[in-house]
């Protein structure tokens, strides 16, 4: 229980990113970004090495190490290629620009899934119990953490998001939101 507690105080850390971000505060933008993902990583960790299993086939258990390396690949190209690193993460306030291309153009928040798949992941390579206890409370987490940044935010980050809002849904996208992503990939061929 304590590893899921923490892993819930890495996600509130991370929230404190944003509001960094908004006040300028250059060092301790990247500090409480790494403080909360150090913390939700280290839950992650401990409770992947937790000792008490339930039982899976071997195929689905494998299943999850090809599941582990789409998810983090798509999770690493959402969070840092899609978005510029730099401007995102280090420098002081918020970025100068919105990013709806990419997988930003499939959803306003494509982290989640990413997030999501990877710990459903690590559920079928470790069958670890505790691990499976934290997966729903860690999606809740990150879903609650997207809607505090999606209304109270963004908004104030970014003058053409209310925009984005309206033309990109939130976490489930739609015929629209696909071909956006499809035209984006393309270069809008």
């Amino acid at each position: 229980m304590f590893y899921i507690i923490l892993g819930c105080a890495g996600f509130l850390t991370i929230h404190l990113f944003d509001v960094v971000a908004l006040k300028k505060w250059p060092a301790l933008k990247p500090i409480t970004w790494v403080l909360g993902s150090s913390m939700l990583v280290y839950a992650i960790i401990r409770l992947f090495l937790d000792e008490k299993r339930f039982s899976l086939p071997l195929w689905l258990s494998w299943s999850g190490w090809a599941l582990l390396v789409f998810s983090l690949a798509m999770l690493v190209w959402s969070l840092f290629i899609n978005l510029p690193f730099r401007k995102t993460y280090i420098a002081s306030g918020v970025g100068d620009s919105l990013v709806t291309t990419g997988l930003y153009a499939l959803v306003r928040h494509p982290g989640v899934h990413w997030f999501s798949l990877a710990l459903v992941a690590v559920v079928l390579i470790t069958r670890s119990i505790q691990m499976l206890a934290a997966v729903p409370v860690f999606i809740a987490m990150d879903v609650m953490l997207v809607i505090v940044q999606d209304r109270w935010f963004f908004t104030r980050m970014f003058r053409d998001y209310p925009n984005y809002q309206r033309v990109t849904p939130m976490l489930i996208p739609n015929r629209r939101s696909v071909r956006a992503f499809i035209d984006s990939l393309s270069g809008g061929i």
